[in-house]
């Protein structure tokens, strides 16, 4: 015989359950993993360099064309005891962060611009909206004329890359907020700009962190291509003197470093992500 609570009791526990999986959200580290696990994932990538490292020592790919992991292992620990590698680095990353300053705080004004101010969606978006349909890689000679080839071109070329990404998700997320939200705002008293502080900026933060994400994406792949204008510092540096005396050695080790690079400053941006938006509930796929 079902007790006369049972129907009362019920939505009870359903509802404080309900409030503790909004308190604390999912955590995917703690599902089981899939296919086994990070051991299995790197099974593959280690079977590769296996036949890789197999196929060069047998000379089905011959070292003159691409070097062998064993050879590419020794340049790199040979550059790091050295220094040379870290130097390198250093200034890749200089020249990212500074770029990568610029063109995020100018995407950030002109989407705000754009975004916040009527007259702005006439004045400022149709040019940017033509700037962004150039290829920025093509500009180079351009940027070498206005500015030289020293520093400035490089920086300007990581700038160029970064603002589009931003501007384009930070706008998006301002114009996708909820008028719901707003009309509450204005009912609770809320100044236009306590709206903005409050409602707006909140609501569009998570798709200007994926701008930032992929802005990264594009500064670093700027920086390839502006680091061999007349450079005598950097990874791209290291990669193009390696080219003159067929180092394919340390090209890849080049390679590799704008890889673990561009990987290690997005999670970076990741683990920003999951700081500023802990407060959202989260599901399975939210942590792409």
């Amino acid at each position: 015989m079902r007790s006369p609570h049972a129907s009362t009791i019920r939505p009870k526990v359903l509802l404080e359950i309900s409030a503790r999986s909004v308190r604390r959200p999912l955590r995917l580290g703690k599902l089981p993993a899939l296919g086994g696990g990070w051991a299995r994932r790197l099974l593959s990538p280690l079977a590769l360099l296996l036949l890789w490292q197999l196929g060069s020592s047998t000379g089905l790919i011959p070292t003159a064309k691409l070097a062998a992991p064993v050879t590419i292992f020794d340049a790199f620990w040979t550059l790091s005891a050295s220094g040379d590698l870290w130097r390198d680095v250093a200034v890749s990353l200089t020249r990212v962060a500074e770029g990568f300053a610029i063109g995020v705080s100018l995407g950030a004004v002109l989407a705000l611009a754009v975004g916040l101010w009527r007259p702005g969606d006439l004045v400022v978006d149709p040019p940017l909206q033509m700037l962004r349909a150039l290829p920025y890689l093509g500009m180079t000679p351009l940027l070498i004329l206005w500015f030289g080839i020293g520093e400035a071109p490089k920086i300007a070329l990581v700038a160029f890359a970064s603002v589009f990404p931003v501007y384009l998700t930070l706008l998006g997320g301002i114009r996708a907020v909820d008028p719901k939200l707003v009309e509450a705002a204005r009912i609770f008293g809320l100044g236009r700009l306590e709206t903005i502080r409050h409602v707006v900026l909140p609501s569009a933060l998570a798709p200007a962190l994926v701008g930032l994400r992929y802005a990264l994406g594009a500064a670093w792949l700027s920086l390839v291509v502006g680091e061999q204008i007349n450079a005598d510092r950097g990874i791209g540096f290291m990669i193009m003197d390696a080219r003159d005396f067929m180092r394919t050695d340390l090209i890849v080790v080049g390679l590799l470093l704008y890889a673990i690079l561009g990987l290690s400053t997005d999670a970076i941006v990741r683990q920003i992500e999951r700081r500023a938006l802990a407060w959202r509930p989260v599901s399975l796929g939210a942590r792409a």
